[in-house]
């Protein structure tokens, strides 16, 4: 890099700090969440939405349990206006979800917003103007005091519109790149803004303390937040809200830091869409908390719709890796994590322990829709025994034995490796089938008849071999190890019968079985083979052909 000593430290310390929120480890509530996917998601655009997109958007934020949203800022444009004036003359807005608008502290501005309001139930307006050092001294080339007055102007104004339309609006106050600012200037202004409001229980104040721009790391903003939260007057009366953007990639842990520093509320965006690098992923902050035993207030559990519907809307694309959301966040290629879901897996079906353990998977993929076989076992060239098996197992009803299933999983792997492309079940299964199941070449048998003995069984087989016709005769302990023995007899091959495995493939009376035969050969490696009859024995004798012909 050519010279990192350009850049400083932006951001302040407050002037006292006590790291109470540090003892905490977990968040044990869910905050009041506002979804602010139409002003900040939309202004974040490189097409912003139209009006029947954002119509369809709000309703998708209703469905998904949002009880504040922050529609847009009408004063900016005709769409912004038009889109809030259709929602309250449309009867759009149910009667539980308060909408929040926003503002500038600016008169003129602050005059249009309340005429767009006008009509609607349940409002937050929210007005903001910025304090940071950099913005007084090289955007506003205003003082301390000046801007403290464009903020207590502002909430004037707002108090006194809303007494004129003779509504209970609630109030909202932004010190706009607050990370930035001097804490202590940032209380200044903040307990201006409050002085004059005056909130009480029944209609509170909500004091906003935006990450505008990431400057620290989030232990410093959770001392900021909790610095804010020790110090504001009417704390009691008072929502502390976070609007964390995602500069420096640490949005989530602003915004839980932040809430184990005091904070009640936060402002955020389905999967992070926002300026530059986004505001802060409600998807992921609030699945975190339910992977903890939280519940978040918000319904996620049909997360492919969602995604469908934000796409359509937004034209934006989710990552295949974005935290909950993404096509491969709970898909497992590798060997070693296949095999240790497939044990997880089979350990809660037989345990059912009261909570959920399972390796490699931090919550429930069916929580979210997700299915096992196409969202969780992926097979690839990296891909193991414990997902083929695991597949041909959940999805297919086969139960192989441990060292086939190492062989039927070198196969998927060798397949894989050499298409250089995923395997998805149904073409496991057709391998399986091709690989180890009613292999008749070059041996194939044509006719068995048994006898019992006193030792066991004798047979008479009927086979060919490249072609070549034989009967041989042969004795065993039982009908699969005559058989073996009379092809030995036959045709001089050598191997030994070390594991024989069968279960019915379907419930019922008239149900199919499948046998599987390993058999050892005499360099000490196991060939395999499968048959599948209404009959165990032409099951088992098919299954030992084809485990011969893969020798």
């Amino acid at each position: 890099m050519k010279n990192c000593r350009k850049y400083k430290r932006q951001y302040f310390l407050p002037p006292v700090t006590c790291m109470d929120w540090a003892e905490k480890d977990y968040i044990d509530k869910a905050p009041v969440w506002c979804s602010v996917d139409l002003r900040d998601g939309n202004q974040a655009l490189v097409i912003p939405m139209n009006l029947s997109q954002k119509i369809e958007f709000f309703k998708l934020l209703v469905e998904i349990g949002f009880k504040e949203i922050e529609v847009g800022f009408p004063a900016a444009s005709e769409t912004e206006y038009t889109f809030l004036r259709t929602l309250i003359e449309e009867n759009l807005i149910p009667d539980d979800v308060t909408i929040q608008v926003l503002t500038q502290a600016r008169p003129h501005i602050i005059q249009r917003t309340f005429e767009a309001v006008k009509g609607a139930k349940n409002v937050i307006v929210h007005v903001y103007n910025s304090t940071s050092v950099a913005q007084r001294e090289q955007v506003f080339k205003k003082s301390k005091e000046e801007i403290l007055q464009i903020a207590i102007e502002g909430a004037k104004l707002l108090k006194e519109l809303t007494e004129e339309a003779g509504a209970d609006y609630r109030f909202e106050y932004s010190p706009e790149s607050f990370t930035g600012t001097e804490p202590e200037y940032a209380l200044e202004v903040c307990n201006a803004v409050l002085d004059i409001w005056k909130p009480a229980s029944d209609r509170k104040a909500i004091i906003n303390l935006p990450v505008t721009v990431q400057h620290s790391m989030p232990h410093v903003y959770a001392s900021q937040v909790e610095y804010m939260c020790k110090n504001l007057k009417y704390r009691e009366n008072v929502v502390v809200s976070l609007h964390p953007h995602n500069d420096r990639g640490c949005g989530v842990a602003d915004s839980e830091m932040g809430l184990l520093a005091g904070a009640d509320r936060i402002e955020g965006t389905l999967f992070g869409n926002g300026e530059r690098t986004g505001n802060v992923d409600i998807v992921t902050l609030a699945l975190n908390m339910y992977s903890q035993g939280v519940e978040p207030n918000l319904d996620f559990t049909h997360m492919t719709h969602i995604c469908e519907q934000y796409e359509k809307f937004t034209g934006m694309k989710i990552n295949e890796r974005s935290p909950y959301s993404g096509a491969l966040v709970f898909a497992a290629f590798s060997g070693s994590h296949q095999d240790a879901i497939a044990k997880g897996m089979h350990w809660l079906e037989e345990e059912k322990p009261e909570h959920w353990t399972v390796p490699y998977l931090p919550i429930d993929p069916t929580d979210l829709g997700r299915n096992y076989d196409a969202d969780v076992i992926r097979i690839n060239s990296q891909s193991g025994k414990g997902g083929v098996g695991y597949i041909l197992e959940t999805k297919f009803g086969l139960n192989l034995p441990p060292k086939m299933r190492e062989a039927m999983g070198y196969t998927a792997k060798a397949v894989s490796d050499h298409t250089q492309k995923e395997l998805l079940p149904e073409e496991i299964f057709e391998l399986f089938k091709r690989t180890f199941e009613h292999v008749v070449s070059p041996l194939d048998v044509t006719e068995v008849h048994f006898q019992q003995t006193k030792g066991g069984f004798s047979t008479e087989v009927t086979s060919s071999f490249n072609g070549k016709v034989l009967t041989a005769k042969g004795e065993g302990n039982g009908r699969l190890d005559a058989v073996s023995n009379a092809l030995k007899k036959a045709y001089g091959f050598q191997f030994d019968l070390v594991t024989y495995q069968e279960h019915a493939l379907e419930q019922s009376s008239s149900s199919k079985a499948i046998a599987y035969v390993g058999i050892k050969k005499p360099d000490g490696s196991l060939a395999w083979g499968a048959g599948v009859d209404s009959d165990i024995i032409h099951a088992s004798i098919d299954a030992l052909v084809t485990a011969i012909n893969n020798r």
